[in-house]
């Protein structure tokens, strides 16, 4: 028998006389890991410089872009109505604090009542939704002073480096 040892945890793998096959199964998990690092490094990315755009057109108003550019960074009015996560995604990305999973109720029924009223329990739903952009890399849980949880919209990397350094 061999023992594997990871990161997180040690198994006991039989020896088969396949000790290609452990090697294949190690390279190919230590390149997953990777990779998921990866595209949460891009989607970060992604909505900093999504917020970024979305800063310049609130400035500017949305002429300056094109209708490409629009669609792309969900401004334009397409007459469908936006995805829940899409639509969780831009309330955190344009909130200039970290907000509880009753603020991004409370804002998307301001933004599309009908949204939440498709949910069974929209704060179930929202904070699902909100943990799945933890896990993409696009936001983080925090405490609160009222020691509730909340979440808050994570700029790119090097951005977060500088923001935890303070």
């Amino acid at each position: 028998m061999q023992i594997q040892h990871s990161a997180t945890a040690m198994k006991v793998i039989p020896d088969a006389g396949n000790g290609s096959v452990q090697e294949v199964v190690l390279q190919a998990h230590q390149e997953l890991r990777q990779l998921l690092q990866q595209r949460a490094e891009v989607m970060r990315r992604i909505g900093t410089i999504k917020q970024t755009i979305a800063g310049l057109a609130n400035l500017f108003g949305d002429q300056v872009l094109s209708d490409e550019l629009l669609e792309l960074v969900d401004r334009k009015t397409s007459g469908r109505q936006p995805g829940f996560t899409k639509a969780c995604r831009q309330v955190l990305m344009n909130a200039n604090r970290a907000l509880t999973a009753r603020d991004v109720c409370d804002r998307l029924l301001e933004i599309s009542p009908s949204m939440l009223a498709r949910h069974k329990d929209p704060m179930a739903s929202v904070t699902t939704v909100l943990n799945r952009l933890v896990a993409y890399g696009e936001a983080r849980a925090v405490t609160i002073e009222s020691g509730r949880r909340a979440w808050q919209w994570m700029a790119d990397p090097e951005t977060a480096k500088i923001e935890n350094m303070q």
